[in-house]
């Protein structure tokens, strides 16, 4: 599956590759840090 990262008012929300939010994080590390803890190899 296929996400998308976008930096929003000081944070990064993840989306999938259907538009649909799935989770926002501080920083782009900790973005990839979760979606890797998801399985998502990035």
């Amino acid at each position: 599956m296929e996400f998308s990262l976008h930096y929003c008012n000081g944070h990064v929300e993840v989306f999938d590759a259907n538009g649909r939010f799935v989770f926002s994080a501080d920083n782009m590390q900790e973005a990839r840090d979760d979606l890797r803890e998801m399985g998502v190899p990035c």
